[in-house]
């Protein structure tokens, strides 16, 4: 277990046991290849990308638990680096370590938008919302550079297709104007995360995600251009961000969303002792209540795995938080309107070279 802060990061190691007997991978001469050392502090890793093509874009899914059917994530790992990230096992897959390796260790696809448009193209293809952001980060800092996002959007406006997006990152901004565009046809819903406003804890719990400021005023000037936006407290951890839960809730509702939820903190698989370690560093003095807490809310274990159960914390802790929540959206004035989004209008999009058939 790593005891240092390293500049920028979130995970404190790439020593996270899991699944599939990886090996734990300590500090040595190989691993420091790929990293910066200051004055004798911990080294400063660099970000590296590697480019794939897969030949499918689109993720189906039929879990009861969540309100979408597909998605599409342009990037593997978030250079974001929130220690509390779901996705954070999915770099176990790759034999990668769901710590450093998955905020440090990226990669893109970048003819997503191509493979998507053959998609779309095909016959008997039925439209519904695509979520993107629900694995890593469509706004994470290499979206400046590969603009994977805006040119999934850009064809999604083309064809008229329904997009609901969910980001840490105020660079979603970028898009505004495919953005304002897209709400005039009834086709995209905005969802920012915002865990805390205080900048200096997110900076050791998301370091490379936007400021919590700076997502608040995403949020306005996203519904000051049309655009349905939600704002999401997610994930509350207990005695570590909750106390912000009213205060989020309070500026959401001045920045005029029209709906708001949280999620209680999960711990899936190696996110649990990532987590941990994570506490030992940042917060040893409450590790225990921390995870005293969220255990009482999991049946007693770090994580509820379960379908119907994962996204629903149970006990006392639990119903404090949900009265704690909806008092506050009351004297926000959160409308909780949810966004209406249009799969009517879809025309395949042209391809090969031949006319749109609509």
């Amino acid at each position: 277990m790593s005891n240092r802060v390293i500049s920028g990061r979130g995970a404190p190691s790439n020593a996270v046991p899991q699944r599939f007997g990886l090996a734990l991978r300590e500090a040595d001469g190989d691993w420091l290849d790929n990293a910066e050392t200051v004055d004798g502090a911990a080294p400063k890793l660099r970000t590296t990308v590697t480019e794939e093509h897969p030949r499918a874009i689109l993720s189906f899914n039929n879990s009861p638990d969540i309100p979408f059917d597909r998605s599409i994530n342009a990037y593997r790992g978030c250079e974001h680096g929130c220690v509390y990230c779901f996705a954070r096992p999915s770099h176990a897959f790759h034999d990668l370590s769901p710590g450093l390796d998955f905020e440090t260790r990226l990669f893109a696809k970048p003819d997503a938008a191509q493979i998507l448009r053959k998609t779309l193209a095909k016959p008997g293809y039925a439209p519904a919302v695509i979520a993107m952001g629900t694995n890593t980060d469509p706004y994470q800092p290499i979206e400046a550079r590969y603009r994977i996002t805006r040119a999934v959007l850009e064809l999604c406006l083309e064809v008229r297709h329904p997009v609901a997006i969910t980001t840490k990152s105020a660079r979603v901004l970028r898009d505004l104007d495919l953005l304002s565009e897209m709400a005039r046809h009834g086709l995209i819903a905005v969802s920012l995360s915002v865990t805390s406003l205080d900048p200096r804890l997110s900076g050791l719990l998301e370091p490379r995600a936007s400021a919590p400021a700076k997502r608040i005023d995403a949020l306005a000037r996203l519904v000051d251009a049309g655009v349905p936006a939600h704002c999401m407290i997610a994930p509350v951890i207990p005695a570590i961000t909750d106390e912000f839960m009213e205060a989020i809730v309070a500026r959401a509702g001045e920045a005029g969303v029209g709906s708001a939820n949280w999620i209680m903190m999960r711990l899936p698989h190696e996110v649990s002792p990532l987590f941990r370690e994570w506490l030992s560093v940042h917060y040893p003095d409450r590790a225990a209540k921390v995870m005293a807490t969220v255990q009482a809310m999991r049946g007693g274990r770090d994580n509820e795995p379960n379908f119907h159960a994962r996204f629903k914390p149970k006990g006392a802790w639990a119903d404090l938080f949900r009265q704690r929540f909806r008092l506050a959206v009351k004297r926000a004035g959160i409308p909780q309107r949810q966004a209406r989004l249009d799969s009517t209008q879809f025309r395949a999009p042209a391809i090969d070279g031949q006319l749109s058939l609509f």
